[in-house]
């Protein structure tokens, strides 16, 4: 087994803003974006005017021309319209301009900040180059490649340090998570994933964990949680996470994650042919995981609520069968129709315990449904949420945040899809329709009256076609969104 300290290290590149002029700051290679009206080749800058009068640098998005200049490369980056360009588009240019100057051995790139220099578009600029760096190599011998980019600058007029730092510590969180979920399963078996949480409380004054085993979860009452745990020869962990930020008030979030670090489907086995793919089950929970550690490096004023629901789901002659009916912790009761369903019955013991702790908005993410992606393909997440004002917040960071997500209604109608015929709710409503809604309807009905948004990112967890994601694998959706639910929260009580 990998010990779980494998996973904590840090990224290996230096991000940093400057002020100084380009040829202070010792990049060998720097990065000029060209927008569609600085296409007659009067730019100011005489290397990048030559290129576009000869044809080579041109504006249209995402084309690249190289030039040297007094002892550095140059790469020019085409941008578009100067009015479409914002924080994706950053991020996308940000990937295209990496992989030729990883092409070219790059040891520091510095980013020209395209004008006006908005703080969005600096995180952008970071977040694509962090992003597309980033690999999972660990099971491969240490390749005898180029040297990969050491140091990532961001010049401008204006000190755009803090941005970078924040950029930087966010986006590092997030290919922690993405080093999560690529880890195969035999690795990062839920006592591992527990193992990896108790370091942050040990590197962060701010977090503390306590973490219960299956027989614990068990006897405080979990019946839904433990039965999915019961065919596997690995305990299940309930992972508690509290984080409190300097100067945070009373009131607190909850976090709460689906952390099934392998789900065969158990007895209602899944098609061997994508079977592997489920070590990403746990993405989730590693969402939950970094955001809270990203929260502690940045210190910010707010409580947070962190519970993972961590087991594998596996077929034995101890598991769970179809037809079984399971009393969940607030004691309600649950035939289990489909043992493939089991990440709404793990969700729905932890919704249950956040309650009982007490907080004030809940947000759970889980890779939920194959339904979300048919709905909504790999652009959005699903968004289902009992409250309209923390729906629109969690929209509105989505927004902010570039992992974007799309509200999908609830309804009596479908609450009434999920009711059991012999016990009180179905994990799997028997007409195969609306099947990520009623999947949130059962959880839905675990939350009460608190304010509460269910996040699917089934389709938006890994192999996601952007240009900052290099090949197949653990995106971290949700790092970004939940870190900045949280900034935005925090900002909202300490103004009001």
């Amino acid at each position: 087994m990998v010990a779980a300290s494998g996973n904590r290290s840090l990224w290996p590149m230096e991000v940093a803003a400057t002020t100084e002029a380009l040829s202070a700051t010792g990049a060998d290679t720097i990065a000029v974006g060209l927008f569609e009206d600085q296409a007659t080749g009067q730019t100011g800058h005489g290397v990048v005017d030559a290129l576009v009068r000869r044809g080579e640098a041109r504006p249209k998005f995402g084309h690249l021309a190289v030039a040297h200049e007094q002892g550095h490369r140059l790469i020019v980056v085409g941008l578009g319209e100067r009015g479409d360009f914002g924080p994706e588009r950053a991020r996308r240019a940000a990937a295209v301009a990496h992989r030729r100057a990883a092409e070219l051995s790059t040891r520091t790139l510095c980013w020209v900040v395209p004008p006006p220099g908005r703080p969005e578009v600096v995180t952008g600029l970071i977040e694509g180059t962090l992003l597309h760096a980033y690999r999972f190599d660990r099971y491969k011998p240490a390749a005898e490649d180029r040297p990969a980019l050491e140091r990532l600058l961001i010049a401008g007029t204006e000190d755009f340090s803090a941005q970078a730092q924040e950029a930087a510590i966010v986006t590092t969180a997030q290919n922690r998570a993405r080093d999560l979920g690529n880890t195969p399963g035999n690795d990062l078996p839920p006592v591992a994933l527990s193992a990896y949480a108790r370091e942050l409380a040990a590197e962060h004054e701010t977090i503390s964990v306590t973490t219960f085993d299956g027989n614990e979860i068990r006897a405080m009452g979990m019946g839904a949680f433990a039965a999915v745990a019961q065919g596997s020869a690995e305990s299940a962990q309930l992972i508690q996470i509290e984080y409190e930020g300097p100067g945070a008030g009373a009131s607190r979030l909850a976090y709460v994650g689906k952390g099934i670090t392998f789900d065969s489907g158990g007895i209602s086995l899944k098609p061997p042919a994508t079977m592997h793919e489920m070590k990403f089950d746990m993405l989730g929970g590693a969402a939950v995981i970094e955001a809270i550690a990203a929260l502690a490096e940045l210190g910010v004023p707010i409580r947070v609520l962190g519970l993972v629901g961590a087991a594998e789901n596996m077929p034995s002659g101890t598991a769970v069968k179809p037809g079984d009916i399971v009393r969940a912790l607030d004691g309600t009761t649950i035939e289990v129709n489909n043992t493939d369903a089991e990440g709404r019955l793990v969700l729905a013991d932890c919704l249950s315990y956040a309650r009982q702790l007490g907080c004030d908005e809940i947000v759970d993410i889980a890779t939920l449904t194959g339904a979300v992606g048919i709905a909504l393909g790999s652009l959005y997440a699903g968004v289902m949420a009992n409250n309209g004002d923390w729906a629109h917040r969690v929209e509105e960071a989505g927004m902010r945040s570039g992992e974007l997500v799309w509200r999908l209604p609830l309804h009596a109608d479908y609450a009434e899809m999920v009711k059991g015929r012999y016990a009180q709710l179905t994990n799997r409503a028997e007409r195969r329709e609306a099947m990520a809604i009623t999947a949130a309807e059962l959880l839905h009905h675990f939350v009460g009256d608190v304010p509460w948004a269910h996040i699917d990112i089934a389709s938006t967890a890994w192999d996601v076609p952007r240009p900052y994601f290099v090949g197949k694998g653990a995106t971290g959706f949700g790092v970004r969104l939940l870190v900045e639910l949280a900034r935005a929260r925090a900002m909202a009580a300490s103004a009001g």
